[in-house]
């Protein structure tokens, strides 16, 4: 395992946003082309990054209908300060106000096989907790790294559907996992 630089997990709010947009873009852009399938294809640019995080995450931060957990590391020489981001979907029909979803949980490639998809995690179970959130679901990739680290932290797998997201880089329908949690 490599040493890592000193990093820290903070909760973005919807006024900070702005601020760490660009970097929030280069993360994702950066694991999509490191081949993530999380709902994107090639060609995918910096400025389709960018958007995703201005058009479909901004306004539910600000609405408090989603959680943004960001880890970060001491900005270094080459080094980019947002490493992984997971969020929380929190955007429940009443009859489902006990759950949540989790969603783009991403950890830039350079970091990676460091146990920090775990902590990102870990702390967002316990946010949503706190929350009075107590059923968590998500889907991945079947047979993804991620579906690996979801069924190690206890998730259960419900079952695959075949060909649900195209390969962001060949031309491919891959299947999901559905997994849920109860916290």
């Amino acid at each position: 395992m490599q040493e890592t630089s000193p990093l820290t997990l903070a909760h973005l709010t919807g006024e900070e946003f702005a601020a760490n947009l660009q970097e929030l873009g280069a993360l994702l852009h950066a694991c999509v082309h490191d081949g993530a399938n999380i709902n994107f294809i090639l060609p995918f640019s910096q400025d389709d990054a960018v958007a995703f995080w201005r058009e479909k995450v901004l306004g539910p931060l600000r609405d408090e209908d989603r959680v943004l957990l960001i880890a970060r590391t001491l900005q270094g020489a080459g080094q980019p300060g947002i490493v992984g981001t997971v969020q929380l979907n929190c955007d429940m029909p009443p009859n489902q106000a006990h759950r949540a979803e989790i969603t783009k949980l991403l950890v830039h490639p350079a970091h990676r096989r460091r146990g920090l998809a775990r902590k990102l995690m870990l702390e967002m179970e316990a946010h949503a907790r706190k929350l009075g959130r107590h059923l968590i679901t998500l889907d991945t990739t079947t047979g993804s790294a991620a579906e690996s680290l979801y069924l190690s932290l206890g998730y259960v797998r419900l079952g695959a559907i075949p060909g649900y997201a195209r390969d962001p880089h060949e031309d491919r329908l891959d299947p999901a996992t559905i997994l849920y949690k109860q916290l």
